[in-house]
């Protein structure tokens, strides 16, 4: 009975369509391929073409629908593979328009980041909103980076934990800037951590470069100051980290006070990439080293200028995630040596074979574990924008549109004959005036 009413329901709406699409020519053609065959029993309609006469033909255990008609006749049925048919291509139909739409609604980037003036608000509202909710504290831990990948680890599903390759990470960031890891012997160190998230790698580098090592972490969001600091707490590193709410294109820390300035995907959202290279430079003591990591895009050259759909991808990631701008490794590096206080070359690496697994493995955490999100129904589509910006990511990477920037380098000494020049001229008697 079921399947004989739904054969019924659909022989009514396709007699409804014939009347009104009975001239078009295309007609014969479909009904051709959804089975739609002719049978002695009669559907009657008001108008139709005369050429649908050569549509009918004989057919078994025929449906039979009428409708009356003074002028002409039409015979037809629907076998029940072309019900099929037709429901699957309503519901492909459905499915295909849903996706569009949707695809039309994240295409749109938030917008969020405002203008160069006020990207501290923009920032910090952002971070304090990943903060407040805990999703992104419950899938990344207290790493607010990408994690490391190496050979046969990455793929679509990862053989990595997760959070364990962002520790992995922290650890060949060390090796790449010739940072060692504690000693009994261990001298004591001031490093900073340019943008330091919840204070994971503070914590961190606090527990691995020795128990004279004192770790200072700087962010734009009081909610992860405050975090970062309890966490401290907790896992008994508290005297030896203090995280604070800074800007960092305008440091209050005096000149050569760090030995080890540490900034971990913080550049992103410099509106002001030289005042932010300038600023570590700064405080970075002479000696010490400078070791940083970075989302870029590619250069752009004459024989290889963005298209237009670069364009628009690159305009996507800058907003969606508060990016002001992202500029090159390259002209990172020139920023850097432009300063005249590191000692050249700046060592540069592409880490993206390294790195490109993160941006799925982050959707399919998500995916395998819900409890992070399933509960919390207000941010749902919160979480499919973040997703489909992951992805969006990934494939800005895998493209070579985008790059994971390396940086590390050393701050030049002062001359020991320099140094005595200065010390001299301060000693000596100024001259009796004549």
């Amino acid at each position: 009975m079921a399947s004989q009413f739904v054969r019924i329901v659909l022989g009514c709406c396709l007699a409804g369509s014939i009347k009104a699409f009975a001239p078009l020519r295309t007609l014969r053609d479909t009904t051709a391929h959804f089975g739609i065959v002719s049978t002695a029993t009669t559907i009657q309609t008001q108008q139709h073409d005369p050429r649908l006469s050569s549509l009918l033909t004989t057919s078994q255990n025929p449906l039979v629908v009428t409708s009356s008609s003074s002028r002409s006749q039409l015979a037809m049925t629907i076998t029940p593979s072309a019900a099929v048919r037709i429901a699957a291509l309503a519901t492909s139909a459905v499915a295909v328009a849903a996706t569009a739409v949707v695809k039309l609604v994240l295409d749109k980037p938030r917008g969020t980041y405002r203008n160069e003036t006020e990207y501290e608000n923009t920032v910090m509202e952002e971070y304090d909103e990943w903060a407040d909710d805990g999703i992104l504290e419950y899938y990344w831990g207290e790493h607010i980076h990408l994690g490391y990948y190496g050979p046969g680890e990455g793929g679509l599903f990862p053989k990595k934990n997760f959070i364990k390759a962002k520790y992995e990470f922290i650890d060949e960031m060390m090796k790449f800037g010739g940072i060692e890891k504690n000693s009994a012997t261990s001298k004591p160190l001031k490093v900073l951590d340019v943008g330091c998230g919840f204070g994971g790698t503070s914590r961190y580098l606090a527990k691995n470069l020795g128990p004279k090592a004192h770790v200072t972490g700087i962010t734009l969001s009081p909610n992860q100051a405050q975090k970062g600091a309890e966490l401290a707490q907790e896992q008994g590193v508290g005297d030896r980290t203090k995280f604070l709410v800074m800007d960092a294109l305008k440091m209050t820390f005096e000149d050569n006070t760090f030995d080890i300035v540490w900034a971990c995907e913080s550049g992103e959202h410099m509106p002001d990439k030289k005042k932010y290279i300038e600023q570590m430079m700064r405080v970075l003591k002479p000696g010490g080293t400078f070791v940083m990591a970075c989302w870029c895009e590619r250069d752009e050259t004459p024989g290889q200028p963005f298209t237009k759909r670069d364009r628009r991808d690159l305009q996507y990631l800058y907003e969606e995630w508060s990016h002001p701008y992202f500029i090159s490794i390259s002209k990172f590096q020139e920023l850097i040596e432009q300063t005249g206080v590191m000692s050249t070359p700046v060592t540069t690496a592409n880490w993206v074979k390294e790195t490109i697994a993160s941006w799925r493995h982050s959707i399919l955490v998500g995916i395998i574990d819900p409890r992070g999100w399933i509960f919390k129904p207000r941010q749902y589509f919160k979480c499919v924008r973040d997703a489909y910006c992951l992805e969006r990511m990934h494939r800005a990477f895998q493209r070579g549109l985008m790059e994971y920037g390396m940086w590390t380098a050393t701050k030049k000494k002062q001359s020991t004959d320099a140094a005595a020049t200065t010390e001299e001229a301060v000693a000596l008697p100024a001259e009796p005036s004549s």
